[in-house]
């Protein structure tokens, strides 16, 4: 019986994820910051040693061109979201951040691989809510009208 080969659909994704935890690891070796992104960005426009984060920000960007250039993936669809709905959300992601002490990647690729139990409870509640928030708009909110 022969090895099976992963289907193409689940490289991507793996390497990815491969790729952003190497990273996050690196910059917790070399430079002992967490590579949470609200704080990263928020640290880019106000902290006091903004050049690490300006950098780590435009590869993030940079990164994403590349790959897109170099794999030859398509870009994404425009969104036919409503910006002011954008705008909003995007203000309550920043409040949540600042209340929760940090972000989905600072909470869940950073702090569960520190195995810190007060960023394992935030992942676990950021899931469950993302979980229950898609239920109640796809079943209660759209099925009501």
């Amino acid at each position: 019986m022969g090895a099976t080969a992963l289907p193409e659909a689940f490289i991507t994704p793996l390497l990815g994820g491969l790729t952003l935890g190497a990273a996050a690891m690196w910059l917790l070796f070399s430079l002992g910051r967490v590579a949470g992104i609200s704080g990263i960005l928020w640290g880019g426009m106000a902290g006091p040693d903004r050049h690490w984060r300006v950098f780590f920000l435009m590869g993030l960007l940079i990164g994403g061109v590349v790959i897109h250039a170099v794999l030859g993936m398509p870009v994404p669809a425009q969104s036919s979201t409503p910006l002011p709905l954008v705008v909003f959300s995007g203000l309550l992601v920043g409040f949540g951040t600042r209340m929760g002490g940090g972000c989905t990647s600072g909470h869940g690729v950073c702090g569960i691989g520190r195995q810190s139990l007060r960023s394992i409870v935030a992942t676990a509640t950021f899931m469950v809510t993302g979980v229950l928030t898609v239920f109640m708009i796809r079943h209660i909110v759209e099925g009501a009208l």
